[in-house]
């Protein structure tokens, strides 16, 4: 027996995800688009998230839900959802955001419509952790250039949301790039692999829905303290790596000229990526680089403090 292959593949990597993954989960299954399967990884919750998400498995035949040993970190977790997948079309979403009716359906019909796109994105409402809305991101600028170099520019830059991530993606694109790296801010580099793929396009209408609360990401590890230790355990699962020297903008940088290396570019392309790279070293780029160096001296300094105490 043959069995039909969903056209999209939703991958959900969770932990400890109780308060919100009802209201995740039950905004993908009330998509008007229906051709998908929802692909659940749990890293080792502790909380209720297994019995939550095993209760919609026996609801209905799209829900898989795989539950790892151990937490292997959030980048292994992003990957193993797509490694599960086999869909045409993939989408990562995340256990406290919500998704309006008409998401994918529109995502989709964009993206059969233009093979030169390779992730497909709408603009975004915040929501507080009460489902009010807050704000709204607008996700990008040139990312829909024809030009590699342009959508290159922006994506290294502030001019694009990190929530583009949560787009839907093609499958056969994703398959291209190395696996989203154990380091912080490497869904950032992913995403410039992918603008040297194809265009990326943003749909204007508000469709997602990104909650802001303060056991998000951002709340945890960028505006209480930037810890790069804690925020380096939270993207590998190991504690063993946060002993070491952290500086993730250089660490980024150097993806991003390896984003460049890889690609399959003319090489006047090529030269004008590194010429995006550099602008941004000699900007933004030096300046968090340069608070890198900062907040790893004052690390060494406390380290430097308890030992003396």
């Amino acid at each position: 027996m043959v069995v039909k292959r969903p056209r999209v593949s939703i991958g959900l990597p969770v932990f400890n995800g109780e308060r919100y993954i009802n209201a995740a989960i039950d905004s993908i299954l009330a998509q008007t688009y229906q051709d998908f399967e929802l692909i659940i990884s749990d890293n080792a919750s502790t909380d209720s998230t297994p019995q939550i998400c095993r209760s919609y498995v026996l609801k209905d035949n799209r829900v898989h839900y795989y539950r790892n040993k151990r937490n292997l970190g959030v980048a292994k977790n992003f990957n193993r959802v797509f490694e599960l997948s086999s869909g045409e079309y993939f989408k990562w979403a995340a256990y406290d955001d919500m998704l309006a009716p008409e998401f994918l359906s529109k995502c989709v019909s964009l993206l059969d419509e233009d093979p030169t796109v390779v992730l497909c994105q709408t603009n975004i409402y915040l929501i507080d952790k009460d489902g009010r809305r807050i704000g709204n991101i607008n996700p990008g600028t040139r990312i829909d250039s024809q030009k590699p170099h342009e959508r290159f520019g922006d994506v290294i830059s502030k001019n694009v949301s990190y929530w583009m991530i949560f787009g839907v993606i093609r499958a056969s694109a994703l398959r291209m790039l190395p696996p989203m790296g154990d380091y912080i801010g490497a869904d950032k580099n992913l995403l410039a692999d992918l603008c040297l793929i194809g265009r990326m396009h943003i749909i204007p209408e508000y469709l997602f829905f990104q909650r802001d609360h303060q056991e998000s990401y951002t709340s945890y590890c960028i505006r209480s303290f930037r810890d790069y230790r804690k925020e380096l355990i939270w993207w590998t699962g190991n504690n063993k790596k946060a002993g070491r020297i952290i500086l993730p903008h250089l660490k980024n940088c150097v993806e991003y000229l390896n984003s460049v290396r890889r690609a399959s570019l003319r090489l006047s392309e090529r030269l004008l990526c590194c010429e995006q790279i550099a602008r941004w070293l000699t900007g933004e780029g030096w300046r968090l680089i340069r608070w890198d160096l900062a907040n790893e001296f004052k690390q060494w300094r406390v380290q430097l403090n308890r030992r003396k105490a």
